[in-house]
């Protein structure tokens, strides 16, 4: 039965994953333990995903094998699922407008359980009366709830220039909540408190450390792959396995992108200077 004060949450982590590695993993185990501490949470689904290749990262391989590589992580997980639908868009697009379709996807399907359950009508009122439109980010969400999980990097990134839309942060922190899994020599309460927009949702950014310290790095992990280092026990076996068979991360795969400017650079300088 379900508990009237716990709140059904869904975590999204969407970035490069290239590659994938143990600690994108061990994140989402740190968020959760986490969450469910607090007695207020139920932490039901985990979701990655891949961002598309029109983020013009530099060094990022194709999204397909991305996705494979995140499907691979996954298949011990009873609860971390893989999700291609960013990676398959044409263009660039920005993390909250990913985390407003997993929302809906969340929607729709509290939706169809209610449509074969009649005595759920009057939540199926309340779902379709909160359902938001994208201009409404206040709005009280009604069923599962996501949030997103994300490192302390990608906090702090919230300050670089034209790479978010404040409207955006203020969404993303404010609507659905954000949860930030410490680094070290990452200090996330001294961003918060440093940034307007983040302290007016500071209650909705949970912060967890992690005290066993793990510093793996995707870009560590290329440049060990371009040199024939050893990363076992970075990644999964099975990711490993994939890399190597596909030649993935060489010198040359390094190189994408090199001369272009990263999406969300191109797109907000652009509105900055019309």
């Amino acid at each position: 039965m379900d508990n009237p004060g716990v709140s059904k949450v869904v975590l999204l982590a969407c970035g490069s994953f290239n590659p994938i590695t143990n600690m994108h993993m061990r994140m989402f185990e740190l968020a959760r333990d986490h969450l469910q501490d607090t007695g207020q949470y139920s932490v039901t689904k985990g979701i990655i995903s891949p961002v598309g290749d029109g983020y013009k990262k530099k060094g990022l391989v194709e999204a397909c094998h991305r996705v494979e590589m995140a499907r691979l992580a996954t298949e011990s997980s009873g609860w971390i699922t893989v999700d291609s639908w960013e990676s398959q868009q044409s263009e660039w697009v920005e993390t909250v407008k990913v985390v407003r379709h997993h929302q809906e996807e969340l929607l729709a399907a509290e939706h169809n359980k209610d449509d074969v359950d009649t005595v759920k009508c009057a939540k199926k009122r309340r779902i379709e009366e909160n359902s938001f439109e994208s201009s409404d980010h206040h709005r009280k969400l009604d069923g599962p709830r996501l949030m997103l999980l994300c490192g302390a990097d990608v906090l702090e990134s919230f300050g670089v220039p034209n790479l978010w839309k404040q409207e955006d942060i203020a969404e993303l922190a404010g609507r659905y909540g954000v949860v930030c899994v410490t680094r070290s020599g990452s200090d996330p309460y001294k961003f918060i408190n440093q940034s307007d927009e983040l302290w007016r949702h500071r209650k909705n950014i949970h912060v967890v450390h992690e005290w066993v310290t793990n510093e793996i790095s995707a870009t560590h992990v290329r440049r060990s792959l371009r040199r024939g280092r050893s990363v076992r026990y970075l990644l999964p076996d099975g990711v490993i396995r994939y890399i190597q068979e596909h030649s993935l991360y060489s010198a040359e795969s390094e190189q994408n992108n090199a001369d272009v400017i990263l999406a969300p650079f191109q797109k907000y300088c652009d509105a900055s200077t019309s």
